[in-house]
């Protein structure tokens, strides 16, 4: 007798539809700029375009390192930074005029012949420092935290203002006890043994026998516009 149809059992039972439901965007997900923005000693040098820069100004460059990678100021990473220095102080129309070494971040005062010769020299500048610096450590990888900040100075009062800052920066830290010492007249991880703008007479001895790590200034605001404001003394302090 002949099994209804109705009763048979299908060899290949259809597979269930599949039922498309509605979905709607979220805030969520994994997307560029997403996330709480990091502040404080977190936070990253801002992407916006920076400010157009002439030639007559010159410039304040603050770059700092990534954590946990070994102290600067200490001999042998103070020696391999001269030398960098040396080697990019003065590159198609970048020079750099003064700097300070602290632990973490450096300071430069620089000059450039327009916002692409800064760009291009601090670049190079730093590319330079970490290749050094990894050399040194035995390392890879990054070696500074974020993309430099700038700060034009267009004043001799701001000028005078960037130089104290800078040559007595490891004195403020001291002051502050963020671990720096500075033992002598000047700090010696500074540019300041090559500076003759202080009011004492500063004697390095063995100077003659390290290179040059810095350039001359040829901005009016930087060779004697600052000047105006009176030469700077070893006891001055950041404000």
């Amino acid at each position: 007798m002949a099994t209804p149809a109705s009763n048979r059992r299908s060899k290949h039972p259809k597979a269930p539809r599949t039922q498309l439901l509605p979905f709607r965007a979220s805030h969520g997900g994994r997307r560029r700029g997403a996330g709480r923005k990091p502040n404080g000693d977190r936070a990253g040098v801002s992407h916006d375009a920076r400010a157009a820069l002439a030639a007559r100004f010159p410039v304040h460059v603050t770059v700092k390192l990534r954590e946990h990678l070994p102290p600067l100021r200490r001999r042998d990473a103070y020696a391999a930074l001269r030398a960098a220095f040396a080697a990019g102080c003065d590159r198609n129309g970048f020079r750099l005029v003064h700097y300070a070494v602290l632990n973490d971040h450096l300071h430069f005062v620089v000059e450039a012949q327009g916002r692409t010769s800064l760009s291009r020299g601090v670049q190079g500048l730093l590319i330079r420092i970490a290749r050094t610096l990894n050399r040194l450590w035995q390392r890879r990888g990054r070696v500074f935290a974020d993309r430099y900040h700038d700060h034009i100075l267009r004043s001799p009062r701001e000028v005078r203002n960037a130089l104290r800052y800078v040559l007595g920066n490891a004195r403020h830290h001291a002051a502050t006890g963020r671990m720096v010492a500075v033992p002598q007249a000047i700090d010696t991880f500074t540019s300041a043994p090559w500076f003759d703008g202080f009011r004492e007479t500063i004697v390095v001895l063995g100077l003659e026998a390290v290179v040059r790590p810095v350039t001359e200034a040829h901005t009016w605001l930087l060779t004697i516009g600052w000047r105006r404001h009176g030469l700077l003394s070893v006891a001055e302090h950041p404000a």
